[in-house]
């Protein structure tokens, strides 16, 4: 957790840097106690990793990826928790 004040809502930050070689950070932040997934994905829809599952407790939280695994493009990051719903792009660059 980044900070001790409570979100008074739920929302998914653009990562940075951004184009990024070869990791990248996300910051989110949870305005109430459930559980939260983090997941990213490729042009095709594909699933190429799970940055988070697990109960979050309201707060501020930041994520890195380590893209090493996967090739130069753009990808896709979601963020579900309850009702909320928000999905960002990124960009790789070798």
């Amino acid at each position: 957790r980044i900070s001790e004040s409570v979100p008074s809502e739920y929302a998914l930050k653009q990562n940075f840097p951004n184009p990024f070689n070869p990791s990248t950070t996300i910051h989110y932040q949870v305005a109430g106690t459930g559980l939260v997934t983090l997941n990213v994905y490729n042009v095709l829809g594909e699933g190429v990793a799970t940055l988070v599952n697990e109960v979050k407790s309201p707060g501020t939280y930041e994520v890195n990826w380590d893209a090493d695994a996967v090739p130069s493009g753009v990808y896709f990051y979601k963020m579900q928790s309850g009702s909320f719903t928000e999905t960002r792009r990124m960009l790789l660059l070798r």
